[in-house]
């Protein structure tokens, strides 16, 4: 991706974060700004197979992205997760998110 400066991002982790007390309501304010935001479902490629992105989630290692490929189903980690080219709307809460993990 790549467009957004680092001022930019600061001021979405500011936004998604402006309320929240330690680390676990920080993931959770950028969590719900994800979600509430990012188009799905959207396809994307994962280790050379197309994939749906149909969700996301919020588990005890961060938030990950919900991967459909017919019947199956896999969490990816958002800091893992490619992003196709155009990026979906709303896809700067992702890199938010990434800016914000380090």
């Amino acid at each position: 991706m790549g467009t957004w400066s680092r001022a930019q991002l600061d001021r979405l982790v500011e936004e998604a974060t402006v309320d929240a007390y330690g680390e676990d309501e920080e993931v959770t304010g950028l969590f719900t700004m994800v979600e509430e935001h990012l188009a799905m479902p959207f396809a994307t490629t994962v280790l050379g197979v197309e994939v749906s992105v149909i969700g996301v989630d919020l588990t005890a290692s961060g938030i990950v992205a919900i991967c459909a490929r017919g019947k199956q189903r896999q969490a990816i980690g958002l800091l893992d997760l490619p992003l196709p080219t155009p990026a979906p709307s709303g896809a700067q809460w992702i890199e938010a998110y990434r800016h914000w993990a380090g």
